[in-house]
């Protein structure tokens, strides 16, 4: 049986596409430098005005293209109608992310063999909105990145996060426990219970394989392992990973999130008829 060649490794100097709308306009917003050419499409060129108007004040390729061009672009069909050649993300090294969450005492989250980009970028997405700090990527080697959809999924959520990689998580989880930092996994068979458990930060809380769950290697360093325990009998007896770990990250900062005040929700007016308008000539 032949099987099929690896694809060839990322070039380390090229640049690093960004597609979706929402992804690219954060890029916009918070590392605008790193942006090389910027590629749109007519739909989404209301959305991208200021962009576009950047761009052309200091000459930057920025061009309307067919959707099928975005395609190629993008090798994907889901590029929203926007598409940037970015410089490549900037990731953290150990010591220098152990520094970031000792001195903020602040949290992270790592994820240890998750594969599924669209997994990746729903955990990102949830991790930007209850406020982390940081993610760790495990994976073996080479050194795993954040694919192009998973920053698509997260929503503009991949700028709001500083990153690290590891080709060893375990050996990275023992070094930031060696800093002060507690490391807690979560674990189907845990004894611990998720909700009500107390987060001592610095924290990092350390998600497993979608189907495998966390290795052991990756368990020896957890300072304790928590369990989402289950409303009752059934035939489901897991949850989806990103779904977990939203729930978790939610008990991660639920001290913080109970000292904050809450606005209360407006109601809604009544939709006003649509105003009738003359046809627009073309």
């Amino acid at each position: 049986m032949k099987h099929k060649p690896l694809p060839p490794a990322p070039d380390a100097q090229a640049p690093e596409i960004v597609y979706g709308l929402r992804a690219g306009l954060a890029v916009f917003a918070r590392r605008p430098d790193d942006i090389l050419r910027i590629s749109y499409g007519r739909e989404a060129r209301r959305e991208i005005e200021a962009l576009a108007r950047w761009a052309a004040a200091r000459r930057m390729p920025c061009l309307e293209v067919r959707d099928d061009e975005l395609e190629r672009i993008a090798h994907s069909k889901n590029h929203e109608g926007l598409c940037l050649h970015t410089k490549r993300r900037a990731w953290l090294g150990t010591n220098e992310l152990a520094d970031m969450l000792v001195r903020t005492r602040g949290a992270s989250i790592a994820l240890e063999r998750v594969r599924n980009p669209y997994n990746i970028g729903a955990i990102v997405r949830s991790a930007a909105f209850f406020g982390l700090d940081a993610a760790l990527l495990g994976a073996p080697a080479p050194h795993p990145g954040l694919p192009p959809d998973a920053v698509r999924v997260a929503e503009g959520g991949a700028e709001e996060l500083a990153f690290a990689r590891t080709t060893d998580l375990p050996d990275t989880l023992a070094r930031l426990r060696a800093r002060g930092i507690s490391i807690v996994g979560a674990e189907s068979d845990a004894a611990a219970n998720a909700f009500g458990f107390s987060f001592q930060r610095p924290v990092v809380l350390v998600m497993g394989h979608e189907r495998e769950g966390l290795s052991e290697r990756a368990k020896a360093q957890c300072d304790a392992l928590v369990v989402i325990p289950a409303a009752g009998p059934g035939t489901v007896g897991s949850l989806n990973v990103s779904i977990a770990a939203s729930i978790l990250l939610a008990e991660v900062v639920r001290d913080n999130l109970l000292k904050q005040s809450v606005a209360p929700v407006q109601a809604t007016p009544p939709a006003s008829p649509p105003r009738t308008r003359a046809p627009r000539r073309r």
